[in-house]
């Protein structure tokens, strides 16, 4: 994943990709093109600034060499376009007219102001991401992103995960090798001697802001295979990456700032100084690729802002993040652990698994209105069912293969092919569709060790997993319809979410009119729910357009649980068709991929840490607590019925009859995050009622039981 989000972008030869911002500045100097941070001072030297040349590693020089010559040749591309007039479209349909190889999407932004133009951190052309000071050449829609945009973020921490690179290479010497931005923040891994310690992070902090205050420009310069693989020759990592991700005959890019060069698809902040609050968040091992069989790295985390407010605000969300970690809260509540003895499989135990099945539960009683059949599929198939569906060809590192009788067979890793296999098993029609198999069968994915993370990332795991196998027809309605489930799920754990519409990749299968067709009806279901949602350009699946659904928990963190896709391609490996209305006919189905917990063990993690362990009622593994006010054989036994009445009704009730002190046993039923507490007395004994207070303490007075099974079951029918 690291290498996707981070390293390069590949071209054909024919194609040479634009210049960086310094070189783009060099071609139109009397523009003064300049960020805020530069405005009105002189242009900071592209060379190692502070850093004495004399302390630099000896690759670093040999790197710039190959670097300058590099971008000697895009100036020379850059000059010989001709000046002609350009009209860049910007969102509000307003036209700008621009000089094609001169003006870069900052100055075209300056023509309403300064100001404006200084804001932005990237650029959208014709919507892909370009570097604010990368000169326009042709016609062009475009669109400017600011910190609080998605792409803006990236951007940002892309561009901060290069400075942490820079520092790490000038203090420790050490070797580069991936740097991508993450969720909130980015991280950078490197080879090096030893551990960075904690009085390491200090000098790596202050490095950075040596490296801001010089306010180093990004420049771009694109390579050969042969010129990349010179100049990163000193560096084993970069060589694999070259070697593996780049095809012979094709380009990549690097970028510069200061002495640091990488390998990079950009884009990047127009310069250092863009970054004002910078932090190193902590320092751990990983392995190189995240396989414990690699070299051990250093991987140093951090996150930056571009203004210090945002700092503070982070750090505070980080305090309430590790209250929340729902490896902490899990334990404490007694609802999972790990052991060794089985790396990424959670032993969940009981009050964990009343939670597990709740999940389960809920979902089972939207599948009997929505018409899902539920199947149970085998969790073991021969190597021959992944041959046919792929997975064999392109998951296969994924999967736990082990011999059986001279025969390869496999864990299941996903339910998709059983499905298909159960779809083809006898004739189907038209009538038949659309079919929609449900499936809750356990999934073994082989996840690297260094990538295991609580719940949220294991390799024993069950999903909400369903496929809808319909006609091209009905595409429009069952997506419709998987977007309303997901409404109403995500509603009834008060989540927000985003909704992103990914198109054709460059890499597909099938006939584009089909592609069009389908991603038309995507956009047309997503219109019809009067729900906002953006355009995702290219970052479809091979196989077939999808939608991206992103929550948002308490804390505003993004994650990805649902998905909803259309497949093109499993049908057609398996060979699967239906009985058309002519019955002479013989058709195609499609495959919708709809989960909307996704992995219930990620739900799970999610779920404890938006909540912060306070569970809401109907799903709540600690319902009731009833505590007796004294020691008494006549308050014990009444409490005792209670609790007998209320189990009855399939509440999880407890009674404490311990000699503990009422106070005591009241503040921890609190801690436990009993949801009621029903406090019994002789007064509540001999009226035949309880005493009622919530966990956070908030009374609401004498109820009958029978009044209580009312309300308790109210609320758990409405998911409150």
């Amino acid at each position: 994943a690291a290498l996707r989000a981070c390293t390069l972008c590949t071209r054909s030869p024919p194609s040479l990709h634009m210049a960086s911002e310094d070189q783009a500045a060099t071609a139109v100097a009397n523009m003064n093109v300049n960020d805020s941070a530069d405005a009105g001072k002189p242009a900071p030297p592209s060379s190692a600034g502070s850093a004495d040349p004399q302390s630099l590693p000896a690759f670093v020089q040999h790197r710039l060499d190959l670097f300058d010559q590099a971008k000697k040749r895009y100036e020379d591309r850059l000059a010989s376009i001709p000046r002609r007039e350009i009209k860049v479209t910007l969102p509000d349909g307003n036209v700008k007219t621009a000089t094609a190889g001169e003006d870069t999407p900052f100055t075209v932004a300056s023509t309403i102001s300064k100001s404006f133009a200084e804001k932005f951190i990237v650029a959208k052309v014709n919507g892909e991401l370009r570097d604010m000071h990368r000169p326009l050449e042709e016609d062009c829609n475009l669109e400017l992103c600011d910190f609080n945009s998605q792409d803006g973020k990236h951007v940002f921490w892309h561009s901060s995960a290069h400075v942490l690179g820079e520092a790490l290479e000038l203090i420790f010497d050490a070797k580069l090798c991936v740097g991508p931005p993450i969720e909130e923040g980015f991280y950078y891994d490197v080879a090096m001697d030893g551990a960075v310690s904690e009085g390491d992070v200090q000098k790596v902090e202050q490095m950075v802001k040596d490296i801001v205050k010089e306010r180093q420009r990004f420049e771009r310069v694109e390579l050969t295979k042969e010129e990349a693989l010179e100049m990163f020759k000193y560096n084993k990592y970069k060589v694999e990456i070259i070697g593996k991700k780049v095809p012979d005959g094709a380009t990549c890019t690097a970028y510069r700032c200061g002495p640091l060069i990488d390998l990079c698809r950009g884009p990047h902040v127009p310069s250092t100084g863009k970054i004002k609050s910078y932090m190193v968040t902590k320092a751990s091992s990983a392995y190189w690729l995240g396989d414990a069989k690699n070299d051990s790295l250093q991987r140093v985390y951090g996150v930056a802002f571009p203004d210090n407010k945002m700092l503070k605000e982070y750090k505070h969300r980080i305090e309430e993040a590790a209250k929340r970690d729902h490896r902490k809260i899990g334990l404490e509540q007694e609802l999972f652990f790990f052991d060794p003895i089985s790396p990424g499989s959670a032993f969940f135990l009981p009050h964990g698994t009343r939670i597990y099945n709740k999940l389960v539960e809920f979902i089972r009683k939207c599948y009997w209105k929505r018409g899902f059949e539920e199947v149970i599929s085998p969790n073991v198939f021969n190597m021959q069912l992944y041959e046919t569906s792929g997975h064999a060809q392109n998951y296969l590192e994924n999967m736990f293969v082990f011999d059986v009788e001279e025969q390869k067979f496999a864990m299941k890793p996903m339910n998709c092919p059983g499905h298909c296999v159960m779809f083809r098993h006898r004739a189907r029609s038209w009538r038949d569709l659309p079919l929609r198999f449900a499936d809750f069968g356990v999934l073994h994915r082989n996840e690297y060790s260094g990538a295991l993370h609580g719940l949220t990332r294991v390799r024993r795991f069950q999903q909400d997993d369903a496929h809808i196998f319909c006609m091209t027809s009905q595409v429009k309605d069952e997506i419709r319809g998987a977007i309303d489930f997901l409404h109403e799920v995500y509603g009834v754990f008060g989540f927000e979410y985003e909704l992103y519409l990914s198109t054709r990749p460059e890499k597909y299968i099938g006939e584009v009119a089909v592609w069009d067709k389908a991603e038309q009806d995507l956009s047309s279901a997503l219109d019809e729910t009067g729900l906002k949602w953006q355009l995702n350009p290219g970052d479809g699946a091979f196989y077939g357009p999808k939608i991206d659904i992103i929550v948002f928990d308490a804390l505003k963190r993004r994650h990805q649980c649902a998905t909803i896709q259309l497949d093109f391609q499993l049908p057609e490996r398996f060979g699967l068709e239906y009985a058309a209305s002519d019955e002479d006919k013989r058709d195609r189905p499609v495959i919708i991929h709809r989960a909307i917990l996704g992995s219930v063990e990620r739900m799970f993690a999610i779920l404890i840490e938006h909540t912060a362990g306070k569970w809401p009622f109907w799903i709540s593994p600690r319902q009731i607590m009833i505590v007796p006010v004294a020691h008494s054989d006549e308050l014990f036994q009444f409490a005792s019925s209670v609790h007998e009445r209320l189990k009855k009704e399939q509440f999880y009730c407890d009674v404490d009859l311990s000699d503990k002190s009422f106070k005591y046993k009241i503040r921890a039923a609190q801690l436990a995050q009993y949801n009621f507490i029903l406090v019994v007395g002789e007064k509540e004994m001999n009226e035949g009622k309880v005493n009622v207070r919530t966990r956070d303490n908030k009374v609401h007075g004498l109820r009958s039981v029978d009044e209580l099974v009312v309300e308790f079951n109210e609320m758990r029918d409405k998911f409150q």
